[in-house]
């Protein structure tokens, strides 16, 4: 009765911190959306309904390859216990059995099937941009971001890194800029990406975002912030040496707030008159501290 005593609170201590366990890490994450942190499992927190689809994406090819990896590993179990020379001595001659070259044909292929219809209407739903309420275009340079809003009035500005000497105490080193892209949370954004010099990616993970800036080319995404929040990123192509020095920063505010935002820019940019050379010395001037 006592040993019984004992286990049932061993169980029961056990479950607890289960629980407690799993809702510390949801409201970590929940304080996290943005940005990836230390020991963190699995994707960044979706905050976009791309994310969310590339997360259950994610988790169909889990069970998938769960489900392929202790098939064969029974197999190879049954293989081992079954046909060893302790209780097989006498191997079977057998070359060929149409049926098993059947199943192992068709079962590949049929799984196959299974994900890429998934795969592809996830891919189309990606690309496809219905019913837009706002335009970014985005133009990569070497190394670093413009941002022009068209439907704003056309006004842009560059998005340079904040040196590590000048960081405040709650800003991610190599992630953080001196302007940041600015959303309202809810509305659908088309991205419309180029580059002016080599092929850049304009990757924010938290929202589902990664599509090339290729010169010459404008390529077309779409992303839409489901909460208030800041999204970090990075560009993901190897573009140059100070590649890694290309962050991105998606803030997503309330509708009223992004029209105040808005009015505050128009006049901001409108008055920055900075010639390519300035632009390219500030640039160089943000790596060379690092």
């Amino acid at each position: 009765m006592r040993n019984r005593t004992m286990v049932q609170r061993v169980v029961f201590a056990a479950l607890f911190a289960l629980v407690g366990g799993v809702g510390w890490m949801r409201s970590a994450a929940a304080q996290m959306v943005g940005k990836a942190h230390e020991w963190q499992l699995g994707m960044q927190t979706a905050a976009s309904p791309v994310a969310e689809r590339i997360h259950a994406m994610n988790r169909f090819l889990e069970i998938i390859i769960t489900a392929i990896v202790l098939l064969v590993l029974a197999i190879l179990a049954y293989v081992i216990l079954r046909f060893n020379a302790k209780r097989n001595p006498v191997p079977s001659r057998t070359a060929h059995n149409t049926l098993i070259e059947i199943i192992w044909t068709a079962a590949p292929v049929a799984i196959l099937v299974v994900i890429a219809i998934p795969s592809i209407k996830l891919l189309y739903y990606e690309d496809t941009t219905k019913d837009h309420q706002l335009t970014l275009k985005v133009t990569g340079h070497q190394w670093y971001w413009t941002y022009t809003y068209p439907d704003q009035g056309g006004f842009s500005f560059d998005s340079i890194p904040i040196p590590e000497s000048d960081l405040q105490p709650e800003q991610p080193r190599l992630l953080t800029v001196d302007n940041a892209v600015v959303v309202p949370v809810g509305a659908s954004v088309q991205v419309l990406a180029t580059s002016e010099d080599v092929i850049h990616n304009w990757a924010i993970p938290s929202l589902g975002l990664k599509k090339d800036a290729t010169p010459g080319r404008v390529n077309e995404t779409w992303f839409r912030a489901d909460h208030e929040g800041v999204y970090y990123g990075m560009c993901s192509e190897l573009c140059g040496v100070n590649h890694y020095f290309m962050p991105i920063v998606v803030k997503a505010v309330s509708p009223e707030a992004f029209d105040a935002w808005v009015k505050d820019a128009q006049q901001k940019f409108a008055k920055a008159d900075g010639t390519a050379a300035e632009v390219v010395a500030r640039n160089e001037a943000a790596a060379g501290s690092r």
